[in-house]
């Protein structure tokens, strides 16, 4: 893990570079309108992810532990907000694990084993994420979606949110993946980029 985390800050420290001459390349051949989208799909992933806390989270702390779910958000806030900020669920790791332990009341030893676990493994935003990216590139390119793209795409999605880094940029990486399986241009690639910092805090 330790060796994929280096590799990937090296990626994302080249990256910069790479995205501004893939971003060019894009604009220069399908002209600048092809940028104006960007605002919907922010919009998009950012109200996807706000549905999915206020709905999934909600119902299951409301079903399972028979409390508010205002009580569940306030007792995670400053991990929530680590979390924003540093765009990394692994980095996160302690003051999640502080907040839930010392506001929520989860024991440690349950505590010490599902929180790094869910870490690595749940990537809710990361599939959501995913799924409208490639949306957003096959709008932009103007390809219609058979079943069987949509089904790659839900299904290569979901296993690269499994499988992705807890660290910044991990998730675009895993995008070309999805990208790939579900047969659309890799130069979508270079459009979701450069909104990938601000689509990652979520």
């Amino acid at each position: 893990a330790e060796v994929m985390y280096a590799m990937t800050h090296m990626i994302m420290g080249l990256a910069p570079y790479g995205v501004f001459a893939l971003i060019a390349t894009t604009a220069a051949k399908y002209g600048l309108a092809i940028l104006a989208p960007f605002a919907k799909v922010i919009g998009a992933v950012y109200l996807g992810c706000a549905l999915h806390a206020a709905v999934v989270y909600s119902g299951m702390i409301s079903a399972f532990c028979r409390r508010s779910p205002l009580w569940y958000f306030k007792g995670i806030r400053e991990a929530a907000i680590t979390a924003f900020v540093t765009r990394s669920s692994s980095g996160t790791l302690p003051v999640t694990i502080a907040n839930v332990r010392d506001n929520l009341g989860v024991s440690e030893g349950v505590s010490s084993f599902v929180l790094p676990l869910g870490a690595t493994i749940n990537m809710d935003g990361t599939a959501l994420y995913m799924g409208v990216c490639s949306l957003f590139i096959a709008n932009v390119f103007g390809i219609d979606l058979t079943f069987q793209q949509m089904a790659m795409i839900v299904l290569t999605g979901t296993l690269a949110s499994i499988g992705t880094a807890g660290v910044p940029g991990a998730g675009l990486i895993m995008l070309a993946m999805v990208l790939q399986a579900a047969q659309l241009p890799f130069e979508g690639l270079a459009l979701v980029a450069g909104i990938d910092r601000i689509l990652d805090m979520i």
